[in-house]
């Protein structure tokens, strides 16, 4: 299993596999999925990426992310077969989880996908 990414390897996976995120985060706050929500990615401008968090037309929370500060995506097993995608920055010389993002199924699972096996 990969166990880290590029930034430019997960963002466009992850705007595939919406449907798939649990939770998502900073440091100081989570937002969770509920079955009357969906994420909608979009670009603020040609810096940061805005992630939301909508029940219909109506956004619940918003994520600013500025993929210039992501050195890498550290994916680690979670809890009953989560899988948490951390967005890593390095500040002050040390590195520190900025965003997070919680999927039911790992990255190497589009390989089983495309292989022709189910996913979703």
């Amino acid at each position: 299993m990969k166990t880290t990414l590029s930034f430019s390897e997960f963002w466009p996976w992850l705007t595939e596999h919406s449907n798939c995120i649990l939770r998502a985060g900073t440091a100081d706050s989570v937002v969770y999925d509920e079955d009357d929500y969906h994420w909608r990615f979009s670009e603020e401008d040609v810096r940061t990426l805005l992630v939301q968090v909508m029940r219909g037309k109506r956004p619940v929370a918003e994520l600013f992310i500025e993929p210039e500060h992501v050195s890498r995506v550290q994916i680690t097993p979670g809890e009953k077969g989560e899988f948490n995608f951390d967005l890593v920055a390095e500040l002050q010389g040390q590195p520190q989880v900025v965003y997070y993002f919680v999927l039911a199924h790992g990255f190497e699972d589009t390989e089983r996908k495309e292989r022709g096996g189910r996913l979703h």
